[in-house]
C-alpha cells in the first residue's frame, strides 16, 4: 500500500513536516474496546490530553474504505457508533480498503499505517501477544510479528491480562523487540502494576525513553520499541481479584467450548460483568496514562530530533 493509498489529514501532515509531537492512536478501543456511549467520550478524551501536552493527536481507522491517520472528530463518532464494524488487523487492511468497509485498527494495523506516514510515537492500552495453549493452538497476536519490523514506540500497560504473559515476553526477546519499563523493573500486567515478571530496562523520563527511541534509529534497526507503563497500585484491580476471576472466566470459556478469536471478547466481558465494571474503569485509567505519557514522549522525541 502506497503513501498515496493513506489519507493523512492537515493538522498531522502539518505537525509532521514541522517536526512536532505527534502521537498515534488505535480506534479499536472505541469501536470493539469500550461500550456506547462511554468509547466516544474517551476516544475525544484522549485526543484533548494529547493537545494539552502541546501535540498533536493522529486517531488512525479505516473510514468508508480509506486508511486515516488523522480521523476528524465526526468520523471518530461514526466509528465509534457504527454496528459490526470491522475489526482491522494487518491482514485485514487490503480488503477492508477494497470493499470501503469502515474499520476499527488494532495494534498492528495502527502501528503499520502511523509508521508508513512518519509517526513515531503510539499510545494504547493493552497489546496483545501469546495467549494461553498456544503450544498446540498457535494462537498469537499478529502484534508481535508487525512489531517486529515496525520502528515505532508503543506506551502500554503490558499486554492483556487474559494472555500468556511469560510466553509474550520470551516471544519479544526472541523478535529482538526490547521492553522498557517506565519508572519500573516490574512487567505490569494491564489490570494490575506488576504482573510477576521482571523487566532488564527502565527508563524515568520521557527524555531517556527519546535517547533510547534515536539510539534505535541510528543503528538502522526495524523493530518497535516497548515501553511499558504500569497503572497507579491505587488504581489497579486487586491481584486476588483478577486472579480469581480469570481462573473463573476461562474454566467458563472451556464449559462453553469457546476459543480462538471468540475467547477474548468473552473473557473481556466476562471480567467487566463479574467486577461489576469495576475493570472497565481501570481500563480507562490505564489509557489515559498511557496518552499522556505518549505525549510527553513525542515531545521529548521531537526536541531530540531538533537537536541532532
Amino acid at each position: 500500500m502506497s503513501r498515496l493509498a493513506i489519507h493523512v489529514s492537515d493538522d498531522v501532515t502539518r505537525a509532521l513536516e514541522a517536526g512536532a509531537p505527534v502521537v498515534a492512536l488505535e480506534s479499536t478501543i472505541f469501536t470493539h474496546g469500550l461500550p456506547r456511549p462511554r468509547n466516544l467520550a474517551v476516544a475525544l478524551e484522549a485526543e484533548e490530553r494529547i493537545r494539552a501536552e502541546g501535540g498533536v493527536p493522529a486517531t488512525i481507522g479505516v473510514f468508508a474504505g480509506v486508511p486515516t491517520v488523522g480521523l476528524t472528530a465526526e468520523q471518530i463518532a461514526t466509528l465509534s457508533e457504527t454496528d459490526d464494524i470491522d475489526k482491522v488487523s494487518l491482514r485485514d487492511l487490503p480488503v477492508v480498503a477494497g470493499l470501503g468497509r469502515h474499520g476499527g485498527t488494532t495494534v498492528a494495523a495502527t502501528a503499520y499505517l502511523a509508521n508508513r506516514v512518519g509517526v513515531r510515537v503510539f499510545a494504547t492500552g493493552g497489546l496483545g501477544g501469546v495467549h494461553r495453549g498456544a503450544s498446540e493452538t498457535f494462537d498469537e497476536s499478529a502484534d508481535l510479528t508487525t512489531l517486529a519490523v515496525t520502528p515505532i514506540t508503543i506506551i502500554s500497560a503490558g499486554v492483556k491480562s487474559i494472555l500468556d504473559i511469560g510466553a509474550t515476553l520470551e516471544r519479544f526477546e526472541t523478535l529482538n523487540i526490547p521492553v522498557i519499563g517506565y519508572g519500573t523493573r516490574r512487567y505490569p500486567g494491564f489490570y494490575v502494576s506488576d504482573s510477576g515478571y521482571e523487566l532488564h530496562y527502565s527508563v524515568n523520563s520521557p527524555e531517556e525513553a527519546a535517547k533510547i527511541i534515536s539510539a534505535r534509529d541510528e543503528l538502522g534497526l526495524r523493530q518497535a520499541v516497548l515501553l511499558a507503563n504500569p497503572v497507579d497500585e491505587s488504581r489497579q484491580l486487586p491481584p486476588e481479584v483478577l486472579d480469581d476471576v480469570l481462573r473463573r472466566a476461562w474454566a467458563e470459556a472451556d464449559r462453553q467450548g469457546i476459543g480462538g478469536n471468540a475467547a477474548t471478547p468473552f473473557l473481556l466481558d466476562f471480567i467487566q460483568r463479574d467486577t461489576g465494571g469495576r475493570s472497565l474503569e481501570v481500563n480507562v485509567d490505564v489509557y489515559r496514562g498511557n496518552v499522556t505519557l505518549a505525549a510527553k514522549v513525542a515531545a521529548a522525541l521531537s526536541a531530540e530530533t531538533a537537536r541532532a
